[in-house]
């Protein structure tokens, strides 16, 4: 490590790992005079035409003085990053202060050159646009706010790097070389850029695992049974169409195959590439094993071993041996202790599992951190039974175990361009980047369903996963999902009831249903549920139990062709006749009124009618047909007689056409109308994605003025609550106007503020256990004059106890209406947070509190407004004067205004706001101010640190 006096600490933070546009990784760090023989090693790989790109002559060899100068650096005016694989230079980047003249400067200069070299081996995958990110934001911590490169014009790949980051940039061509300028302050366009980057890589880097050419399975046993073992028999007996290998070190030389597949004592001996390694060795012997793979350049891995982060502190040290190794070596990791993956697309038929039998080819993605959660929800998806037709199968799965490397992030990269995958599916027992997963949430939200369900709601996150700090509660992330079009539910059951519909029917277009079937107690509980979710249903239409399948056709027919009606719920009881021809007939006949209408979605409630629903999607059924690309599968185990049978044992559906719906069916009417309800929400949050709005601009925001006030503030301190003065003015730069409140510490000083401010005032006690604690009697209002005011002061020092004790205060009184809250904090995990709600009991006790991510706009602020329960309150509920909830909106936009400009400001508290028929009055506020949390989403491609 560097030591010369000249030198700055070497700066660790800088280093970084990253993956690139191929989805291999990469590491990123600072270049140390350690790295002399790594240097010439690199450029001896580096072409003679890439050598003259780099510095404009014929360049064969560094000398001595190259080396010493590529090597040494202070880490704030001359700064060399590499991107390294398996601990070797693959490319290099290095920028040198320089002054006005163009000569080695020092700050306060801030411009920089910068020049790039990338080995030609590995050009095209995006390492220099990963590299000058970095760069950028070195330079910028440093002080630097503008780069200048002079290139070749026939070096166009290093143009196009400079032109298609996004950045302000001026080009000038002079002496036969192009010189680029540009600022580093990052714009929406490189930003923009940053993400696409960012989602083009890490989907890539998924669709290497899930679609890989070939696969080994590490640790396969040499006997039956054990998890290696189980895992090399789930990808055979699935039917992988790559190549795939058993490796065991302990198997005998002469063994030349383990149930009827190669098989090799080490990957390296294996002849060809490996694209996936599932490794099944006690977690002792991984180390050895990510060397094997990555000395024979495997691109990823599924660790399925046990003992990790989950077993302790000597585990999750192991954990993160294991995810530092790995990248090394440019591969990523699913696990460790993960269940696997699945891919049943015909083209990979993938189970690298320990699922035994692959769940049906259809269009959900499913994510799942618990291996037991997995088999459940693949369980459930796979059977007709339990209530919920199962025809729609799963596009791939992933249990990610401890997610050490790839999350649900990864996933939903890639899931969001999938062509197999229409609904996504989530259990999710932590959220490691909750920012960057509200991102992509509401970028995949709006073009297919995502549906997710948490656990560890209430307690702390499983041992395994690495988990950002977050002060909000449970009920705040969830809300701040719902905002990004996320379909929060509960439960398992809710999270595979939902993926059903969303996976087969059109979204409803409004909240109208229709209810029709042959049992008016069916159809009266149908109609109450439909109540309960905020659905507006029509009076149930019963056909009697002696309706025929015609009946129910020619009802459903009318119900689609009916304007007044968004979507249909079908009610059936067993009189149908269980197991009998009606339930063919009853499945054809509602098939067929469902596909004349195919814009409105259609529900069937059953009750104990297995055959009603294996008959519903018998003929659209998904399940694989036995034909050149889909080998007949294993049955799986006959379900016992009490429930329904699977899919499996079921005689062979005929094929259906393309476009026909699956009428999923639920066995009870609130299962069915919670999906529907759900969809309905989400089908209105895609309308409103559509347009969501502008952060309108207000003339009279003091932008400026509010930074220098925060600068000189912060300077006293890394954090601190403002004082009633200070607050006022910081507020009064973003046009938000505190009611003065003027300390009242004798009654002499009392009836001093009240003439000062004008009668009537109110008088209130300040202290924390009465602040904003009227029902306690610590406030009077409407007190007309000074015999009032020194009564009611007299009255309070007599209840409560000496002046001193309760800091009263006197504040003019504000026009009557409804007392709100208004908060927003920046969280370090979600980042800045708006909430609204009614002050008192109706926040604190019932938690009745709506949340927006900031910068809030004009459309968000008015739906914030009318999402509390209590909302009616404001706008004349039981005859009452009607809030200016414009005044309210606008309020929001200007809080939401001043974090979002400042995220100095960490904190912000009005309350109480008085919200009258005219206007509105804020009567407390509290403002605190601190160095604000890091913004890594604003910040270069990383991947989480090990």
């Amino acid at each position: 490590m560097q030591t010369s006096p000249d030198r700055h600490e070497y700066p660790a933070h800088w280093e970084a790992d990253v993956v690139l546009r191929d989805g291999g990784t990469a590491r990123v760090r600072p270049i140390t005079v350690d790295d002399a023989d790594r240097l010439v090693s690199f450029y001896e790989q580096v072409s003679d035409e890439s050598k003259y790109y780099r510095f404009f002559a014929p360049y064969p060899r560094l000398s001595a003085k190259d080396v010493h100068r590529f090597t040494h650096h202070d880490f704030v005016d001359r700064v060399g990053l590499a991107a390294t694989v398996g601990g070797e230079f693959i490319a290099t980047v290095r920028y040198d202060r320089i002054g006005p003249d163009g000569t080695p400067a020092s700050a306060p200069a801030d411009e920089a050159e910068v020049a790039f070299l990338v080995q030609d081996a590995h050009q095209g995958r995006g390492v220099a646009s990963a590299l000058l990110e970095h760069i950028g934001a070195v330079a910028r911590e440093r002080g630097i706010r503008r780069f200048a490169a002079e290139v070749l014009p026939a070096n166009t790949k290093m143009i196009k790097v400079f032109t298609d980051a996004g950045y302000t940039q001026k080009r000038s061509f002079e002496d036969g070389v192009v010189r680029l300028e540009f600022d580093l302050e990052p714009t929406d366009r490189s930003l923009a850029v940053q993400y696409a980057r960012e989602h083009r890589a890490e989907a890539r880097s998924v669709q290497r695992l899930l679609a890989p050419g070939s696969v080994a399975v590490i640790g396969a046993g040499r006997t039956p049974g054990g998890v290696g073992r189980s895992v090399l028999g789930n990808i055979r007996d699935a039917g992988y169409t790559g190549r795939l290998y058993a490796v065991n070190k302990a198997l005998p030389e002469q063994q030349k195959e383990l149930d009827g597949v190669p098989a090799h004592r080490s990957v390296r001996d294996i002849d060809g590439p490996v694209d996936l390694a599932v490794v099944a060795v006690p977690a002792e012997h991984v180390p050895e094993v990510v060397t094997e793979c990555g000395e024979h350049g495997v691109q990823g891995l599924v660790v399925v071993s046990a003992g990790y982060a989950e077993s302790g502190p000597e585990g999750r040290e192991r954990q993160r041996a294991l995810v530092r190794h790995a990248r090394t070596y440019g591969m990523r990791i699913i696990g460790p202790n993960a269940f696997g993956i699945i891919n049943t697309s015909p083209r990979v038929r993938l189970n690298a599992s320990l699922a035994p039998e692959v769940p049906r080819p259809g269009r959900i993605g499913l994510f799942a951190q618990s291996g037991a959660i997995g088999i459940a929800l693949l369980s459930r998806l796979h059977r007709r039974g339990g209530g919920v037709t199962g025809v729609t199968g799963v596009s791939t799965f992933v249990s990610s175990g401890n997610r050490a490397d790839v999350s649900g992030n990864d996933v939903l990269q890639y899931w969001y361009e999938d062509p197999d995958t229409d609904v996504v599916l989530m259990y999710l027992e932590s959220i490691g980047n909750p920012r960057k997963f509200t991102r992509l949430a509401r970028r995949t939200a709006a073009a297919k369903p995502l549906v997710v369900v948490q656990g560890a709601r209430h307690g702390a996150a499983p041992q395994g996963h690495a988990v950002r700090a977050t002060r909000l509660p449970h009920a705040t992330v969830s809300a701040l999902l719902r905002q990004a079009g996320v379909i929060r539910v509960d439960t398992i059951t809710e999270l595979v009831d939902a993926g059903l519909l969303l996976a087969r029917q059109p979204l409803p277009a409004g909240p109208r249903v229709a209810i029709l079937g042959n049992s008016e107690s069916l159809g009266l509980l149908t109609y109450d549920a439909c109540l309960a979710e905020g659905l507006r249903p029509h009076p149930p239409q019963d056909l009697t139990t002696a309706a025929s399948a015609a009946d129910f056709h020619a009802a459903l027919s009318r119900a689609l062709g009916d304007d007044r009606c968004d979507a249909v719920v079908v009610t059936a009881i067993p009189s149908v006749g269980e197991g009998s021809v009606g339930d063919a007939a009853l499945a054809q006949a509602l098939r067929s009124a469902s596909a004349a209408a195919p814009a409105k979605p259609v529900l069937v409630v059953h009750v104990e009618l297995g055959g009603l629903a294996e008959a519903l999607s018998a003929a659209a059924s998904t399940a694989p047909q036995a034909g050149p690309d889909n080998p007949p599968q294993k049955a799986p185990t006959p379900a016992p007689a009490a429930t329904q049978p699977t899919a499996a044992t079921q005689p062979p559906a005929a094929e259906a056409p393309e476009d026909t719906h699956l009428i999923p069916a639920y066995p009870a009417a609130e299962r069915a109308v919670r999906a529907l309800g759900q969809a309905v929400t989400y089908a209105q949050w895609r309308r409103d994605a559509a347009d969501p709005g502008r952060v309108p601009e207000y003339d009279d925001i003091d932008e400026r003025g509010a930074a220098g006030l925060i600068g000189g503030l912060l300077a006293r301190g890394q954090g601190l609550t403002l004082g009633t003065d200070e607050t006022c003015d910081l507020l009064g730069h973003y046009g938000v106007q505190v009611h003065r409140a003027l300390p009242a510490p004798t009654p002499d000083a009392a009836a001093e503020a009240a003439r000062t401010l004008g009668y009537p005032v109110a008088l209130k006690a300040t202290a924390p256990h009465l602040r904003h604690r009227a029902d306690l009697g610590g406030v009077r209002l409407d007190l007309a004059d000074e015999d009032q005011l020194r009564r009611s002061y007299a009255e309070l020092t007599d209840l409560f106890g000496a002046p001193e004790e309760l800091r009263p205060v006197v504040q003019r009184m504000a026009p009557r209406g409804v007392d709100v809250v208004v908060r927003a904090v920046i969280d370090p995990a979600a980042g800045a947070v708006l909430s609204f709600g009614l002050a008192g009991a109706a926040s604190q006790l019932l938690g009745d509190t709506a949340h927006r991510l900031i910068p809030v706009t004009d459309r968000e602020a008015t739906s914030l407004v009318r999402s509390i329960r209590t909302a009616p309150l404001l706008f004349g509920w039981r005859g009452s004067a009607p809030a200016d909830t414009r005044a309210l909106e606008e309020l929001l936009l200007r809080v939401s205004r001043l974090v979002d400009d400042h995220p100095e400001v960490v904190a912000v508290t009005l309350e109480p706001v008085v919200v009258a028929s005219h206007g509105l009055s804020v009567l407390g506020a509290s403002v605190r101010l601190a160095p604000p949390p890091a913004r890594d989403d604003l910040g270069p491609r990383t991947l989480p640190a090990y």
